[in-house]
């Protein structure tokens, strides 16, 4: 390409090479390529280069990217063999930003904006295409309507502040402008035309202003320089919308700024900073209602300076600004910059990576491309198949995405497709990534999930999807349990049941229950079990029994009354079945074992039946004492209720009315019959304290049945 030597003087010959090869590549790839206006689209690249180059002093490595990136982007078969890799990587990056098409940039410009950092591997790329940016909005006449008020707002809400941010304040000042113009050209015009008559004064302001201070300041051995600020006419804007005041009615659109120059010495800095203060005040008239004191209390964000507003002896407003070099490096490039306190919203690790480029930007000789900062990896952004921007953590995967979607996708998700290929739903998903997620009707989340996720809102669906599944199973266990019990005609108590789950290794009902439902535990096996420990407790007994003849109370005239709690009847003890835990006034009956006794059962019994058929020799008649010694008895009740929460206070409260106390209380929900199901163990003194607890939660609401067992 002719002319390039012209357009970049300033790079040697290596350098001129390198831009020449790249703009060639370019301009053979774009050769039939045109703006809005049919001039040759090269003619972008080559204004984004100029600005790279003359207006933001970048090396020939950035032009080259430039020429390289529009060659390629509309070009994807354009050669790029011969360049390195840090040309290469930009030219990616610039791809790669290209492609984003945001949804809705005013809900997400921030995401937006990290995205733009994001792709930019090497941190220049952030940098050019902000050039670019500028480029388009020089020439946004060349757009039709609707692509210029989309780029408009893109303008507005990323590049802006990213400019900003990076230091690039004459880039930032220039893109505003050209959007206010645009989008307010009436309020535009009106604006600048004021600021163009009032240029003249404000240059003859500014000189007559310093000639009575440069004397004091002078004789007090005080070193500084002085900066000019004139606000933009979009700032002047927003302040006047903020205010609603009309142009005259702000202040500061003319500020001076002076910058002492001294050590870093707080106590010292701050004496100065007043000393020219009263310097000035002296010399002009001041509004005291407009001096913001930031010097002997700084903002909560480190800003530190004195601001004053003074009128000359013709009447007209300044704004002063007084600092040190340390206050206005920080408020320029730390914590406290200027776009940090100007409603730019910020994440700290893109902006200790965004201040660094900006040192590298200005200290061009310090740095050389391998001492450049990577970009913040902490965050993937994975587009939807409709263009919209999903933010995720670095290694989330498929099944992450689909549960940022929604739960329910999450839920049934089977695969996705990404860039048209199938994967799994452990696939690691990568920034820019498009993911069109696959479900699956009879889909279901497995335990093995929780391993392939890394985003706490999948993690905690996924355990709550399986705590509801484990639930409806143990439902269905439980209901399958009942009906075989009932079937065999075979109960289960709450003490066998505790020792099968010990032998099982089942540390709660829920996944006792729940391996029934889902077949994992054969039903079968729980009926064996029931059988093998009644007969093992039939085989002790007979081993334990005492025969007719050889038990020395055993004839007792025919009637065998055994009075309960007699000291030292018949030498013999005995002890309540746990089967079916009589309580004080049951009708009971004995049953005689070695060793221990007899054992004292309730005539309805589940066992009784069997007990006297099988074994008539050893059934005792038995009564209660009439003064028993014991304090109380336990039993069992089981209730169904309404899944109603009060119910459950209700029921403690109406037991500690009677002469009872509650030892255990369980309750258990059956979501196939919406109720709950719950096991009160409570200690009685007699069966009528017992009647009259059951009577009494039997009329309680929500209360369906109350059964003792």
């Amino acid at each position: 390409m002719d002319g390039l030597d012209e357009l970049f003087p300033h790079y040697d010959r290596d350098g001129l090479e390198l831009v020449r090869k790249a703009a060639g590549i370019a301009q053979a790839a774009l050769a039939g390529d045109v703006r809005g206006d049919g001039s040759p689209f090269f003619e972008h690249p080559l204004g984004v280069a100029r600005i790279v180059s003359d207006e933001i002093g970048l090396p020939a490595e950035c032009v080259a990217a430039v020429f390289l990136h529009e060659a390629s982007r509309f070009h994807p078969d354009v050669p790029l063999g011969g360049f390195s890799s840090d040309v290469l990587t930009m030219v990616d990056g610039l791809n790669k930003i290209s492609s984003i098409k945001p949804k809705d940039t005013r809900l997400e410009a921030e995401n937006y904006k990290k995205l733009i950092v994001q792709y930019s591997r090497d941190p220049r790329v952030t940098v050019i295409k902000i050039a670019d940016r500028l480029e388009i909005m020089r020439n946004l006449s060349l757009f039709p309507k609707a692509d210029r008020e989309r780029k408009q707002l893109e303008t507005l809400l990323l590049y802006i502040p990213l400019a900003h941010q990076l230091g690039l304040y004459n880039i930032k000042g220039e893109l505003e402008n050209i959007w206010f113009k645009f989008a307010e050209p009436e309020q535009y015009r009106l604006i600048t035309n004021k600021l163009k008559a009032g240029e003249t004064d404000r240059r003859r302001l500014s000189e007559e202003f310093i000639k009575p201070l440069e004397l004091k300041l002078q004789d007090a051995g005080i070193s500084y320089h002085m900066k000019v600020r004139t606000k933009s006419a979009y700032s002047i804007y927003k302040k006047m919308l903020v205010q609603k005041v009309p142009f005259e009615g702000v202040y500061d659109v003319f500020a001076i700024r002076l910058i002492i120059d001294c050590d870093c010495d707080l106590k010292a800095e701050r004496d100065l900073c007043w000393q020219v203060y009263g310097y000035v005040t002296e010399e002009y008239e001041a509004d005291e209602k407009r001096l913001r004191d930031w010097v002997s209390r700084p903002k909560a964000n480190g800003y530190e300076s004195l601001h004053i507003t003074v009128r000359n002896r013709d009447g007209a407003y300044l704004e002063v600004q007084i600092r040190t070099r340390r206050m206005d490096d920080i408020a320029e490039n730390g914590h406290a910059a200027h776009w940090s306190y100007k409603g730019i919203r910020h994440e700290q690790t893109l902006d200790n990576w965004l201040t660094s480029v900006r040192w590298a930007l200005e200290h061009p000789g310090e740095a050389g491309s391998g001492d450049l900062p990577e970009p913040p990896g902490k965050e993937i952004f994975v587009f939807t198949p409709t263009g919209e921007l999903k933010i995720l953590p670095a290694g989330s995967t498929v099944l992450d995405f689909a549960f940022r979607i929604h739960s329910n996708v999450g839920s049934r998700c089977t695969g996705a497709k990404i860039g048209g290929k199938a994967v799994s739903i452990r696939e690691t998903l990568h920034t820019g990534d498009v993911v069109e997620i696959m479900t699956g009707r009879n889909q279901k989340p497995s335990p093995d999930w929780l391993t392939w996720v890394v985003t706490s809102k999948a993690r905690s669906r996924i355990k709550h999807e399986l705590s509801e599944m484990e639930f409806r199973k143990a439902s269905e266990g439980k209901g399958l349990l009942e009906r075989r019990l009932k079937n065999w005609k075979l109960e289960l108590p709450d003490e066998l049941l505790a020792e099968y789950m010990k032998k099982k290794r089942y540390t709660s009902l829920n996944s006792f229950y729940a391996a029934l439902g889902e077949e994992a535990l054969d039903v079968n096996d729980v009926k064996e079990f029931i059988l093998e420990s009644r007969k093992e407790r039939v085989q002790g007994q007979e081993e334990e029994v005492l025969r007719d003849k050889q038990w020395k109370g055993g004839d007792a005239g025919g009637d065998d009354i055994l009075v309960l709690n007699a000291r030292d009847v018949k030498g013999l003890d005995y002890k309540m079945a746990r089967c079916c835990n009589p309580v004080l006034g049951d009708d009971v009956f004995g049953f005689v074992t070695r060793g221990k006794g007899i054992t004292i059962h309730r005539m309805s019994c589940p066992n009784a039946s069997r007990l006297m058929d099988r074994y008539p020799y050893r059934i005792q008649k038995v009564r209660w004492a009439d003064t028993p010694t014991s304090t109380g008895f336990q039993c069992t009740l089981r209730i169904t209720a309404e899944p109603e929460y009060s119910v459950i206070s209700k029921i403690m409260e109406v037991t500690a009315g009677f002469k009872a106390s509650v030892r255990s209380f369980n309750v258990n929900r059956d979501n196939r019959k919406s109720t709950y199901e719950i096991t009160a163990r409570i200690l009685v003194p007699s069966n009528m304290e017992l009647d009259k607890v059951i009577s009494q939660v039997s009329l309680l609401k929500h209360v369906i049945k109350v059964k003792r067992i």
